[in-house]
């Protein structure tokens, strides 16, 4: 069995740094890179890049709503039309200095609000997936699992890969609880890795009010930001090990590990 480690990487922005982007990248097999939207700049990219191609670590581009003073937690009012020439905008950047860091886009993972607000709105998420087609690679989309900007990438016919996030708690219906609700935020790694295992065991992911929702899963995904990050990351790699689960990219096989049936008759 295995799974895919992400983490949101490159959120540096000039001489302001954020989280600790070489320790995570020993850790994780896939990294989502800030494309100078909600965070990151041109010389951040390349360094992450540099770095992801030292460790072998896979690259998704991680467009986000372009308001660094809320690092792209905030929703910003824009037209469907809007949020495509965003996202390819920032995608397309992304690509540019990978090509000078020697790898390549292989996905997109939208941030922040913008990824919650195409969780849940149709027309949000058929936007991101315009933009994902038009551009150059074969892109795929990795998407928190059952939510809409999943639907929509399948039927568009792009690869899609669904996403479950270790360290925030999740609701009845499968989409994350706001951060601006007590207990969003997973802080104490030992308890985040027993909470994914049990998850990755049953296809069940427990939620913020005692109940239980049922998720597909082919990546799971390590706030590089959040305090304590690596650590948490070491320890969930480390408990994957124990119960013999390896990690590897989820873009390096079709057949990664699965814990639920979600939709269109995936199977544990």
């Amino acid at each position: 069995m295995q799974i895919d480690l992400n983490s949101d990487l490159g959120e540096a922005y000039g001489p302001w740094v954020m989280g600790d982007d070489a320790a995570m990248l020993d850790v994780v097999s896939s990294a989502n890179v800030a494309c100078g939207g909600h965070a990151g700049d041109p010389e951040t990219m390349f360094l992450t890049l540099q770095r992801a191609v030292q460790r072998g670590v896979v690259v998704g581009a991680h467009p986000g709503y372009p308001d660094r003073e809320g690092f792209g937690r905030r929703p910003m009012a824009l037209s469907p039309g809007e949020i495509t020439r965003l996202v390819a905008s920032q995608v397309g950047a992304l690509q540019g200095i990978a090509a000078l860091a020697g790898t390549a886009v292989r996905y997109v993972k939208p941030h922040g609000a913008l990824s919650n607000l195409a969780a849940a709105d149709a027309n949000v998420a058929q936007a991101i997936v315009t933009a994902v087609k038009a551009l150059p690679g074969a892109l795929a989309i990795l998407a928190i699992s059952g939510t809409a900007l999943e639907h929509a990438g399948r039927s568009a016919g792009l690869p899609v890969y669904a996403e479950v996030f270790a360290d925030r708690a999740y609701l009845p219906d499968g989409q994350l609880v706001p951060r601006t609700r007590a207990g969003a935020v997973l802080h104490d790694a030992d308890a985040a890795a027993q909470r994914l295992i049990q998850f990755l065991d049953t296809g069940y992911m427990p939620t913020l009010d005692g109940s239980s929702v049922r998720l597909a899963v082919d990546s799971v995904c390590v706030h590089g930001d959040t305090k304590g990050a690596v650590a948490m990351a070491r320890s969930i790699r480390e408990r994957l090990r124990a119960a013999g689960i390896s990690v590897a990219p989820f873009l390096a096989s079709h057949n990664g590990y699965r814990s639920a049936t979600a939709d269109k008759g995936r199977i544990a």
